[in-house]
């Protein structure tokens, strides 16, 4: 009899609203045809279903991924929020694809080659487009206020260009109180309590959770999900010469292989409930 009364009450709900799947698991995801095999070989170093679990992802979430490159963390991030949440992507202008300066080019390129990627709407569903330069979002009005922000190995080009303070100002503005910060991030070498030091693209750990902090977040924990304790970090081509950019070419490739991908710090900020932002 129970089934008949199940038929009855939910058969017209699927009619006039559609089947209302449930969430996919990140296993599933991760295991999906939808990522290249050359993605999935990443998963060794990334440590995607640990590091999500870290920043407590869940489906129902409002997720903005700034500067996503390739989209690596996106194929994973996007289908699991897919019809319970909603994930952003900010990334560069694709204007620049048209300007002469050659660095400017290469984002335009990835700006363009993402937006072509997210099109296929059955793997990522809505994904929202929005523009994230020189520290601030082109259209902060557009977004609402969201339940995660990633930050997956890119500070350091905020660092570099002097946007930092105001990239994560940013940041503090669009998240929910409560909300979260994750941060993924190329680690230096300590030298001392207060130093550190290593080449092109790494950073100090407490350098990282100084800014963090002074721009109102809270650190409510660390991990080394994604530590590997095999990278020197004293290479030609800075941590750009490892995996997978691999910018020495074929010299002593086998051995930055060998190595891997980079040592990470993960840490997991708050935006505090007190907060007026």
């Amino acid at each position: 009899m129970n089934k008949y009364i199940l038929s009855f009450v939910l058969l017209p709900l699927i009619a006039a609203f559609g089947v209302v799947s449930e969430p996919r698991s990140i296993d599933s995801i991760l295991d999906s045809d939808h990522r290249l095999e050359q993605d999935k070989q990443r998963d060794i170093y990334r440590h995607p279903k640990e590091t999500l679990a870290f920043f407590g992802l869940k489906p129902n979430h409002t997720v903005l991924d700034i500067w996503p490159g390739s989209g690596w963390y996106t194929e994973i991030v996007a289908p699991y929020v897919k019809g319970s949440g909603q994930y952003i992507a900010a990334n560069f202008s694709p204007e620049r694809f048209n300007s002469g300066d050659k660095r400017e080019v290469y984002w335009g390129k990835i700006s363009l080659k993402f937006m072509e990627k997210v099109a296929e709407k059955d793997i990522y569903g809505d994904v929202q487009l929005e523009v994230f330069e020189n520290g601030k979002f082109e259209k902060p009005n557009n977004l609402p206020k969201v339940d995660i922000v990633l930050l997956i190995r890119s500070i350091h080009i905020w660092d570099e260009q002097g946007t930092l303070s105001e990239g994560l100002k940013s940041v503090f503005e669009v998240l929910k109180p409560g909300g979260i910060l994750g941060i993924v991030q190329h680690r230096s070498n300590s030298i001392s309590s207060i130093a550190s030091s290593a080449s092109e693209g790494y950073m100090d750990e407490r350098y990282v959770i100084d800014a963090v902090t002074q721009a109102g977040f809270e650190l409510e924990a660390s991990s080394n999900i994604n530590a590997n304790p095999n990278d020197t970090k004293d290479y030609p081509r800075g941590v750009y010469t490892l995996p997978p950019t691999l910018a020495m070419g074929n010299v002593e490739r086998d051995k930055y292989l060998q190595i891997g991908e980079s040592d990470r710090m993960t840490l997991k900020f708050v935006k505090p409930t007190h907060a007026k932002n």
